[in-house]
């Protein structure tokens, strides 16, 4: 079958290339997944330049979210069928013609979801259903705040807000050519990153913001304390510039502002906790079937593209969320 392959680390595309491997057997509790479509993240980006813990090995394949059909079962698994549709976490590999996946992270797909936006869902709209209401509280009414809002959870956030009661929604671009696509996405207030974004943002929300949700690392952790409300809520959710994270801030300016601090980890969470990963990729598959929500996708026509959309991402010129759509040699 064909896959993207990472031969090694690299910071370009260089190293990713599409080639013939031996396709994947289910272990007990797993079944695997003929690919129609699979989701393509930032996430690859930071496995293709060796940030730690991304990927498992070397050669390695990316690829996280994927929709399709049951192709084989491992012993052991029920309730799924060979031929149904399903919509899938995969622990790596799912940028491939089949996908391995635990059982506990498949979900069945409702008729009315096509793949190509059943693929954003498990790594793209469930990660955001769960920063807003598992580990951001969100309340409607709330401002927010989100670092990198152009991106695919951005996107999703600023569809699933409204959903949840509406709020007020202000996002962050790495680059100002992006501000005015990155509204239409449904963001209020779009701001590009500038030297002095605590002064920006209070601007815009001078009562704080409510609740932040930061992809950064801690870069802008001072920020973050610096605009939220009493009783604001900061999340943190992922390393996108890599390398270490600086220490947290002392208990008293978090005690003195009212301020919690979180953090999020859809592939922890798959891991630790792959029930409640899988009950919120059926809710928001849900809301796609009921026409709730909506999600604006970018598809890109094969695996062959996949290394110029990760470099679009890695250079900060994409907007949204890309698929690609798998379309099996025989």
């Amino acid at each position: 079958m064909r896959a993207v392959v990472m031969t090694e680390p690299s910071d370009g595309p260089d190293r990713t290339e599409v080639r013939d491997v031996d396709e994947p057997n289910p272990d007990s509790g797993q079944l695997t997944v003929e690919v129609e479509h699979a989701g393509v993240n930032f996430i690859d980006v930071m496995a293709r330049r060796g940030d730690p813990g991304y990927a498992s090995s070397w050669p390695y394949v990316p690829g996280l979210e994927v929709a399709g059909t049951v192709r084989a079962l491992g012993d052991d698994v029920t309730g799924f069928s060979v031929g149904q549709r399903v919509a899938a976490f995969t622990r790596g590999g799912g940028l491939a013609e089949v996908a391995v996946a635990d059982s506990r992270l498949v979900v069945p797909l409702p008729e009315r979801v096509d793949t190509a936006s059943a693929s954003a869902a498990p790594l793209m709209l469930a990660t955001a259903y769960l920063l807003l209401t598992d580990a951001g509280r969100f309340r409607p009414g709330d401002a927010v705040l989100m670092y990198s809002a152009g991106g695919g959870v951005g996107s999703a956030l600023a569809a699933l807000v409204p959903v949840l009661g509406g709020g007020r929604l202000i996002g962050t671009v790495t680059r100002a050519d992006k501000v005015d696509a990155v509204r239409q996405l449904g963001w209020d207030v779009v701001l590009p990153l500038e030297a002095d974004m605590t002064d920006a943002i209070r601007a815009v929300a001078p009562d704080g913001v409510d609740l932040i949700l930061d992809p950064t690392g801690t870069r802008m952790l001072d920020v973050d304390l610096d605009v939220a409300a009493p009783s604001g809520r900061i999340v943190l959710f992922g390393n996108a510039g890599g390398g270490t994270p600086d220490p947290l801030p002392p208990a008293g300016r978090l005690i003195g502002g009212n301020l919690a601090i979180g953090g999020f980890s859809m592939s922890s969470l798959t891991a630790a906790a792959p029930a409640r990963a899988a009950s919120a990729l059926g809710t928001v598959l849900g809301l796609l079937a009921e026409g709730t929500v909506r999600l604006p996708i970018t598809e890109v026509g094969s695996l062959d593209e996949v290394a110029a959309t990760h470099q679009l991402l890695a250079e900060g010129r994409g907007t949204g969320k890309y698929v690609v759509s798998v379309q099996r040699t025989r």
